[in-house]
């Protein structure tokens, strides 16, 4: 349905930008500057740098692409369909640049980062401009929108991307700044929700972590998956309530300082109750664990993710990789994480494997080593990168 209306919208013309507005002064847009930096690291921090920008920009290879890309969104004309269609990069276009950005920090180059970048872009543009079902059509993407939300959605993005943004990469490529202006006008800012995770509901956390002697234990952590309800309204499923007993049960043994606490706005699609939030409240109210063991990552909506954002918090802690943490769930996802098909998802999906999957030591609990590969940041997935 959702294909249908906004191919219903794109038959609608409009003007693509007012020539008054490309002249506006730049001014800072705070929540698209924080999406910005989330999704996008290394293109952001180009548009932080004007002098690299105008380097990049003045190659020859770059200079004439960038051309190309400019004449095919003028000849969209008033075209709405057109223009978000060409803000897609074609893959020659994506090898141009990604072999031109500067970057550095990155553990596979800046080459990499800069194609998964622009890969995240295409995914955006596909996704919630031009109606594409994401690969979870259950939990992403913009749902079902009638023509004339559509529509708006499309102009507002392509009066957006026009409209001067301090610290951007407008002067180089509109198609960032229009896929932003996508996800914000579905109110999917999920990436910087809980920013920053070392404060808030992890403070107390991440204050214990400072002085902790993490020889004395023997896991580093105790990794709570999630498993979201699918009934509206339901802040936590069956499954969860079994982990969160899992969990207060394994904490009592003192092995570990700390539950990282994973799961977020996954099921039903855009459900307001993060699985993390909620299993932390039955942890402390019906459990009695105290707040400062607590770590919740409320993004994942995936085991996949589930194990690499883990992972991530626990390099923000400063924990010792080389040290196993305890993942703790129900039996059959249990089971399904030890199994090759969760190698070859995690491959397919993240395209590395967030950690070791180590000795079994009960039929809820499993070995885990963390891997600094997990900090790679993604924007192919745009809610959790």
């Amino acid at each position: 349905m959702a294909a249908v209306a906004v191919a219903a919208a794109l038959s609608l013309t409009t003007v693509w930008a007012p020539a008054q507005v490309a002249r506006a002064q730049a001014v800072r847009d705070t929540v698209t500057e924080s999406l910005s930096q989330r999704l996008f690291p290394l293109l952001d921090a180009l548009g932080r740098d004007p002098a690299a920008l105008n380097v990049l920009q003045a190659r020859p290879e770059v200079a004439t692409m960038l051309r190309a890309r400019f004449d095919r969104r003028a000849a969209c004309g008033t075209d709405l369909g057109c223009v978000a269609q060409a803000m897609i990069w074609t893959d020659g276009e994506a090898q141009v640049l990604a072999a031109a950005v500067p970057g550095r920090g990155m553990d596979d180059g800046p080459a990499a980062q800069a194609g998964r970048e622009i890969a995240g872009i295409n995914t955006i543009v596909r996704t919630y401009g031009l109606g594409q079902v994401p690969s979870y059509p259950g939990i992403d993407g913009a749902g079902t929108l009638d023509p004339q939300e559509a529509r708006a959605r499309l102009q507002a993005a392509a009066w957006l991307a026009r409209t001067p943004r301090a610290n951007s990469v407008q002067a180089l490529d509109p198609s960032l700044d229009f896929a932003l202006a996508l996800l914000d006008a579905a109110d999917r800012r999920d990436a910087i929700s809980y920013a920053p995770l070392t404060g808030g509901l992890n403070a107390p956390a991440f204050r214990h972590a400072g002085g902790l002697d993490w020889k004395r234990y023997r896991y580093s952590a105790l990794i709570v998956t999630g498993v979201g309800p699918e009934v509206e309204g339901m802040p936590l499923s069956p499954y969860g309530k079994y982990h969160v007993r899992l969990a207060a049960q394994r904490f009592a043994a003192g092995d570990a300082p700390f539950l990282i606490i994973t799961g977020g706005h996954a099921h039903p699609r855009a459900t307001p109750f993060a699985e993390a939030e909620e299993m932390r409240r039955a942890l402390i109210e019906r459990y009695g664990v105290p707040a400062e063991a607590i770590v919740i990552e409320p993004h994942a909506r995936h085991t996949t993710t589930n194990l690499r954002n883990a992972s991530r918090l626990l390099m923000a802690m400063g924990a010792p990789l080389d040290k196993a943490t305890l993942i703790i769930c129900n039996p059959d996802q249990s089971a399904m994480i030890e199994s090759p098909d969760f190698v070859k998802r995690n491959d397919r999906e993240l395209g590395y494997q967030p950690g070791a999957i180590g000795p079994r030591v009960s039929s809820t609990e499993l070995e885990f080593r963390p891997s600094p590969l997990s900090a790679r940041v993604d924007p192919r997935d745009p809610l959790d990168p």
